[in-house]
């Protein structure tokens, strides 16, 4: 017997889940994560937490089910801090009409909530496919990816996988990558009522900035049909240390975004030597002295690979109308789990416009559908392709 979609049962589950507050910085996904795998167990995986730092935990759970191919729900327990400017409580899951409000809602606790119904739904009916289910759900996707990257280190091969992120319940094939490289440069302090007596690193800074507006507009020419171009950017800035004395140093962190293709060693290569570049310009020195976290490099799958094809058929079927394969501007964990083999898509309900903002929501209508979204698909992969809707 199939098992019904239970609308009040999902909303308990995200609401359950929007009230941990898992805020990166700090995350503190440990008492999220062991919820998660409470459900994972009661569905009947064999399921356990991984601690990837103090307080950071990964939940996952195991369900095999035969011979076949191994498919993966993934997603992550982090949020972003929730700020200023809510209209209630951001850790206390609020309906108003058609929508669900609460930090995490869309991004991407909605998507982990209809993870694990799909996966409910799928052990219920195992007789209909063959092969392993995972559900992977980590820490510090928001910040460096430590939980996924943590991870893939120690995982066995994956076919297949289905990485959950606020898409409008559409098909995501690609996202960007990034670096955050530190540059600092370098001056000599002095009294400021007698600058010439030291090196302004504000100053000597001018050139780095020139070279920076230059890259931008040559790594502009590396596009991608669905991510858009190349770029480069600063994003901080810091220098001196008092207003009576020459800065000694200035430093910098850049963003520097990849799009599918890019090698990440060539992007690293060009920074140095746009950073040598720069110190020379400038009579002065300057270093990369280190490195921000991030998501990761770029990636894609092929639109013509089967699981695009399943993703694009369960999203067809349960929209009511064909929906376009799209590209995240911004990074995720597809990247990570590409190299345990995996060709991967995202989707999930809400939309990214209002994730990361004050009152973020996730539609009722689009969650329930992603539920069913998630099952389909993952049926697809794990019935040699076939499903009832391809």
């Amino acid at each position: 017997m199939t098992p019904e979609l239970d609308e009040g049962h999902t909303k308990q589950i995200l609401e359950r889940l929007v009230g941990f507050d898992t805020q990166n910085p700090p995350g503190r996904e440990i008492e999220c994560a062991h919820y998660i795998l409470k459900h994972l167990l009661d569905m009947g995986c064999r399921a356990e937490c991984i601690d990837v730092g103090e307080g950071r935990t990964n939940a996952a759970g195991i369900f095999e089910n035969g011979p076949g191919p191994t498919f993966a729900f993934n997603t992550h327990i982090d949020v972003v801090p929730a700020g200023d400017g809510w209209a209630s409580d951001p850790f206390r899951l609020r309906q108003d009409g058609g929508n669900l409000y609460g930090r995490g809602s869309c991004d991407a606790k909605g998507p982990l909530t209809a993870m694990l119904e799909a996966m409910r739904m799928l052990i219920a009916t195992r007789n209909s496919w063959s092969g392993t289910l995972l559900g992977v759900f980590v820490a510090d996707e928001e910040v460096g990816s430590i939980g996924a990257r943590e991870y893939v280190k120690s995982a066995d091969a994956v076919d297949f996988c289905a990485v959950g992120e606020p898409t409008s319940c559409t098909t995501v094939t690609a996202h960007k990558g990034s670096v955050r490289p530190i540059v600092r440069v370098h001056g000599k302090s002095a009294h400021s009522g007698m600058p010439d007596l030291g090196v302004n690193a504000i100053l000597k800074s001018a050139p780095l900035l020139n070279r920076i507006v230059e890259e931008h507009e040559r790594v502009k020419a590396k596009t991608h049909n669905l991510v858009g171009h190349a770029s480069l950017t600063v994003v901080r800035a810091k220098g001196g240390v008092a207003d009576n004395v020459v800065p000694e140093f200035c430093d910098f962190v850049l963003d520097r975004r990849m799009v599918p293709g890019e090698d990440e060693e060539q992007v690293l290569r060009d920074l140095t030597t746009l950073v040598e570049q720069a110190a020379a310009d400038a009579g002065t020195s300057a270093e990369i002295i280190g490195f921000n976290p991030t998501t990761g490099p770029a990636t894609e799958t092929s639109a013509d690979h089967p699981i695009v094809a399943a993703a694009q058929n369960a999203c067809h079927h349960h929209n009511g109308a064909p929906t376009p394969l799209t590209g995240f501007q911004g990074g995720c964990d597809l990247v990570h789990f590409r190299k345990l083999g995996a060709a991967g898509v995202v989707i999930g309900a809400g939309s990214l416009t209002v994730a990361h903002q004050p009152n973020e929501f996730v539609p009722v209508d689009e969650l329930m559908r992603s539920v069913l979204i998630y099952r389909d698909l993952a049926q697809a992969m794990l019935s040699n392709g076939k499903s009832p809707h391809i």
